[in-house]
């Protein structure tokens, strides 16, 4: 028996409630694992509150990203007490997630846990982290160094958006970070390695096709209008890594800064992320990411906690990560 959260579904509305499972109700899958830490993001907090159309089957475990223990394996890449972490996927979802004691899935969606990170460590960073890394690399494999130019981060405020920040500060590069709420959260952008913080409002008026160079490089969290303005302002030859559609799916701009300016927009996905890729992002972080980063404001919930902070989270209550110990 294991102990998890478990939504469904009763005249349109959302239920939560903490049941302990038999292990016969896991879906099937090639690896089963003990889930050491779990995260609440946004995400599961409009799942469990049903704010959001975020489920698309019930019963659900909510959960997108998870770190554990192996227990089982029909895999061979995986033996009992490896350390793993999952993100994607579609893994609370659509899929049962990690906020549960156990889980079993395909071995693919996993990543061995790399060496330098803890269970805790790896939530820390969880989903938000990891994309922040994928949209990193994406700069990096496009060639844009240091010494090209500023490298603007919309939405840098967010979970995605302050990683990226950081990461980019610890490679080199000078960082402008746009934020809605300057005077509360300058101070910290700065202090995760921002030179320059700018208003969200000067990317909210209508973008002209082109409009002046200032940007070598670009990771926008929030897309639309917001997109438009970061791709009329790029570099002959420079990368957008474009990860969110916070502000909206359309997208106001027109060819000119791709045939013009050779501008590369760089889709991430951290859903649908092919395995290698995720275990170079993984390592990545270790490599990049400052022992700092873990002194940040964290969290620590029991699960029975988890349907109070997902309304909190919802509101705009909870300051910092938070992680689920399971």
């Amino acid at each position: 028996m294991f102990k998890a959260l478990v939504l469904n579904q009763e005249e349109k509305r959302t239920i939560s409630s903490i049941e302990m499972l038999d292990e016969a109700t896991l879906p099937q899958g090639e690896v089963m694992v003990a889930v050491d830490y779990s995260s609440l993001n946004y995400k599961d907090g409009l799942a469990i509150t049903g704010k959001g159309k975020i489920i698309r089957n019930f019963p659900m475990v909510p959960g997108i990203d998870f770190a554990g223990t192996v227990l089982e394996s029909k895999d061979a890449r995986y033996n009992a007490g490896d350390k793993v972490v999952l993100t994607g996927w579609g893994v609370g979802e659509n899929h049962w997630g990690g906020m549960a004691q156990k889980a079993s899935l395909k071995a693919d969606w996993l990543v061995p846990l790399p060496q330098g990170f803890d269970s805790k460590q790896a939530m820390m960073i969880g989903t938000a982290g990891f994309t922040a890394m994928l949209c990193v690399q994406a700069i990096l494999d496009g060639g844009v160094k240091p010494e090209d130019g500023e490298i603007l981060v919309t939405g840098a405020s967010g979970g995605v958006g302050s990683v990226a920040v950081t990461l980019l500060s610890q490679l080199g590069y000078t960082v402008a970070a746009v934020t809605g709420r300057v005077e509360t959260n300058g101070p910290l952008l700065e202090k995760l390695g921002a030179t320059r913080i700018i208003d969200r409002s000067e990317f909210e008026e209508p973008a002209r096709p082109l409009e002046k160079q200032i940007w070598a490089g670009a990771v926008d969290t929030t897309g639309s209008k917001v997109l438009a303005k970061v791709l009329a302002q790029m570099d002959y030859n420079s990368v957008v890594a474009a990860c969110g559609l916070a502000a909206g799916f359309d997208l106001p701009t027109t060819v000119m800064p791709f045939i013009l300016r050779n501008v590369r927009l760089q889709g991430v996905d951290s859903v649908n992320c092919p395995s290698e890729k995720r275990i170079a992002a993984w390592n990545k972080l270790v490599e990049i990411l400052p022992a700092s980063y873990f002194e940040q404001a964290c969290t620590e919930v029991s699960l029975d906690e988890v349907p109070k902070y997902a309304d909190d989270i919802t509101n705009g209550q909870v300051t910092g990560r938070v992680v689920i110990k399971l």
